[in-house]
Formats: structure tokens, C-alpha cells, sequence
């Protein structure tokens, strides 16, 4: 397999700062011990050594939670930011007029963000972000329920097209 870096240890549920840095001191106090035994004293071993040495010297303890959270939710961040600039691109594009903005289609909008979206049934997504109390979390919800819908429009037109084939041949 391929070896895994230390933010990818950390990555892991349950996986703590301190025991990734546990097993790297274990390891740079190994790494020392084989190259104090090597019979090469030049610049090379001097560098490995200092390497080495570096392995064994632990973060600050007031820094773990810190490095720990951004690590962690490094992926899920990365992933809002994805969404955040598809919305952006997605500005112009034009809101179905019949969609019903209610909690079984929204679940993760509240009950006034669905009554200000019914209230002034937005045609694009830009209007829908100038409306007062509508969050970014709510506009990308939008979005994807509208690109979902959107996929599912064409996929089943594709499937006509199809059927209308096969029934031609």
C-alpha cells in the first residue's frame, strides 16, 4: 500500500494529535539510534539526524485542538467551498416556478426561510440570494435541489428518446 502522511493518520475518527506524534517520536528516536551506530560522519548523516531529531520534539499541547479541527474538517470545508462556487457560477440560472418550497423538500431550511422563498417565489438564484434571512447554507440547498431536479428532467428525457427509438427500429 502507500504510506500515509500524518494529516492523513489524522484524517481518521478517533485519531488524536497526540498519539500521530507518540508513534512519530518513536520513530525519529529509532532513526537516530540506526544512524548513531553508521560508521558516515558527513554532511549527509548530519542532515538525517537533525531530521530525525526534529521527529522527536512534540507540538505545543495549547495547539492540538487547533490543528486537530482544521485538519479534521479540512475535507468537509473543502467540500462548502466546492458548493460555494458552484453556486456562484450558477447566479443566472433560472428557478423552476413551480417549485414548492416546504419542509419535505427543504428539510434543512427553516420554517421562515421557506415562507420568505414562498413570499417572493425568486426566478433566479441571485434573486433568491438578495433576499433578507436567506442564508449561503439555504441558497446552496437550492441549488442542489434544482441541479438534482434538473438531472432527473434529463435524464428522463434521454430515456424517451431511447424508447422512441428502439420503437422506430
Amino acid at each position: 500500500g502507500h504510506r500515509k502522511t500524518a494529516v492523513d493518520i489524522l484524517h481518521m475518527p478517533h485519531v488524536t494529535l497526540k498519539e500521530v506524534e507518540e508513534v512519530m517520536a518513536d520513530e525519529g528516536r529509532r532513526r537516530l539510534a540506526q544512524l548513531e551506530t553508521a560508521d558516515d560522519a558527513d554532511g549527509e548523516a548530519a542532515a538525517a539526524i537533525a531530521a530525525a531529531a526534529e521527529l522527536t520534539i512534540p507540538s505545543e499541547p495549547y495547539l492540538h485542538d487547533t490543528l486537530e479541527a482544521t485538519i479534521k474538517y479540512s475535507q468537509y470545508l473543502g467540500r462548502q467551498e466546492k458548493d460555494m462556487e458552484s453556486y456562484r457560477k450558477s447566479q443566472g440560472w433560472k428557478i423552476p416556478p413551480d417549485v414548492v418550497y416546504d419542509h419535505a423538500a427543504f428539510p434543512s431550511m427553516s420554517g421562515e426561510e421557506l415562507e420568505k422563498l414562498n413570499a417572493h417565489r425568486p426566478a433566479t438564484f441571485a434573486d433568491a440570494s438578495n433576499i433578507s434571512g436567506i442564508t449561503p447554507q439555504t441558497l446552496v440547498s437550492l441549488f442542489h435541489t434544482v441541479s438534482k431536479r434538473g438531472r432527473q428532467r434529463d435524464r428522463e428525457r434521454s430515456e424517451k428518446e431511447l424508447v422512441g427509438e428502439k420503437a422506430q427500429i
